[in-house]
């Protein structure tokens, strides 16, 4: 009997955690608003307060005190390039966002303790940048809401709203120097035009190998597609440039500290073959 009542006690010990995971709403639900500008994104996670019928501005959020500027845990800002805010440079990352709301202009603080997870706390030694935003009137809204209302290709306004009041921040980016800075390195990268061309030869379209891997060297002069482009020549019949693009790569692999075995195998076949064939003449 004893060993059953253990037996019983133990499994409603185990059932009793399971109750205890009832998922309840939170009284400040979390979100997340998520904004293309440009060739980039800035997010904003963040808890919604409700106003409740309480008085917030002066009351419930202090004048002249650190804000959260949420509830819960602190707000978070994501910025995938570097942007200007307010006129004020901000490097791409993860800011937490903090205001010191008062009866005049506000100040914003992007802060680097930027994690979610973290119970909130505000070090004034991590703040990265400090712009000011001057508040204005609002349509009542009941939750805190961040919503970015006007969107162009240079930037985009970031707007706070809660109850009667929304502050407003500009947002620039170099959407120019961003597109010019992902095509260049796209022109740079010998990679993509290096893949197609191994795959058109080992298929057997020679002519569109050749192409891809003279576009490749023409980015990017490598061990690999130089090698490739060896093979393709000595492949035609052509073993004299074959035999001066193979010692190209060669010179190339060892000055990137790259393994050059297999090109200078190649290079010795290709030399004992030429030997060979003029011997025979």
């Amino acid at each position: 009997m004893r060993q059953h009542a253990i037996a019983a006690a133990l499994a409603l010990a185990i059932s009793v955690p399971a109750l205890a995971q009832v998922t309840l709403p939170r009284p400040s639900p979390n979100a997340t608003v998520k904004q293309l500008v440009g060739v980039g994104e800035v997010t904003v996670s963040y808890s919604r307060p409700g106003v409740k019928d309480r008085k917030i501005w002066g009351e419930l959020v202090p004048y002249d005190k650190v804000w959260r500027t949420g509830a819960n845990e602190a707000t978070i800002v994501t910025f995938s390039q570097d942007v200007k805010v307010n006129g004020s440079e901000l490097k791409a990352g993860s800011y937490s966002l903090h205001t010191i709301p008062t009866t005049g202009d506000w100040t914003v603080i992007f802060n680097s303790a930027a994690d979610p997870k973290a119970f909130y706390s505000y070090d004034e030694t991590k703040n990265v940048l400090k712009v000011t935003a001057k508040p204005m009137e609002h349509a009542m809204t009941e939750r805190l809401t961040f919503s970015f209302p006007k969107v162009e290709d240079s930037g985009a306004s970031l707007v706070m709203a809660w109850e009667k009041l929304a502050i407003e921040l500009k947002i620039e980016v170099d959407t120019q120097a961003a597109v010019m800075a992902q095509a260049k390195t796209m022109l740079e990268d010998w990679r993509p035009a290096f893949q197609a061309a191994n795959y058109a030869w080992e298929k057997g379209a020679k002519a569109d190998a050749m192409k891809w891997i003279d576009q490749s060297v023409a980015a990017k002069e490598s061990l690999a597609n130089l090698t490739l482009k060896s093979r393709m020549l000595a492949d035609a019949g052509k073993t004299k440039e074959a035999i001066a693009t193979v010692e190209k790569a060669i010179t190339v692999g060892k000055a990137a500290n790259a393994n050059t075995a297999n090109a200078e195998k190649l290079l010795a076949e290709w030399k004992a073959a030429a030997t060979k064939g003029g011997k025979k003449k």
